[in-house]
């Protein structure tokens, strides 16, 4: 899927549902706060959330007092939702309207965080540029928190396929000098009642 689709599509499901209504929405990021402890970035080092625009993971990363955070989604329907929804506090949150596969970093972090992000990627190309993307906006000896359908994971989600991976199959994705430290599976339940296993990865580099 090229850019131009992707946002048409990630705008379409925004406008027409709440972001409590997605399927992926958790009222608490509770792994992936837990994996960001485990990193133990601090309060000051750079942090971006990629295709974070609906979730609650920001909101909680301020609380904690980090103050150096970036939120990149395909959709500029929900980064406007969620400029709104920080209100002042937005001001302290650099949101950039890009897509993951085509982002061009003007800056390095120290943690990137993708929580169902890559497993839309299905064509080998597409997961290539997401790869190089975060080549180029890691720093040295940073960390990497990437999570998806896990292998007992939906085929499908939003109306698009996916890819489901094991950690094993994810860590090979990604280049020799990113090392996995830590993977586990959970279970999410959707606003629905649905459940859904996803994977969670935690690299280093």
């Amino acid at each position: 899927m090229e850019t131009d689709a992707r946002q048409e599509h990630w705008d379409g499901v925004y406008r027409t549902k709440p972001a409590t209504g997605v399927s992926w929405y958790e009222a608490h990021p509770t792994n992936s706060l837990a994996l960001i402890r485990a990193t133990g970035v601090r309060p000051e080092d750079p942090i971006i959330d990629v295709g974070g625009g609906a979730s609650l993971l920001v909101d909680e990363l301020l609380d904690a007092g980090f103050r150096d955070l970036t939120v990149l989604d395909v959709s500029a329907a929900v980064l406007e939702s969620l400029r709104k929804r920080l209100g002042a506090r937005a001001e302290s949150v650099t949101l950039l309207h890009q897509d993951a596969t085509a982002f061009q970093p003007a800056r390095r972090y120290a943690l990137w965080h993708d929580r169902a992000v890559f497993h839309f990627l299905v064509r080998r190309e597409e997961r290539g540029r997401y790869v190089d993307a975060l080549r180029r906006a890691l720093l040295p000896h940073g960390h990497a928190i990437i999570s998806t359908f896990g292998p007992a994971g939906p085929e499908r989600c939003s109306g698009l396929p996916i890819v489901r991976y094991d950690a094993g199959a994810l860590a090979a994705e990604l280049p020799s000098d990113f090392r996995l430290v830590e993977s586990s599976l959970s279970v999410h339940r959707t606003p629905a009642g649905a459940e859904q296993q996803f994977l969670h990865c935690r690299f280093e580099r």
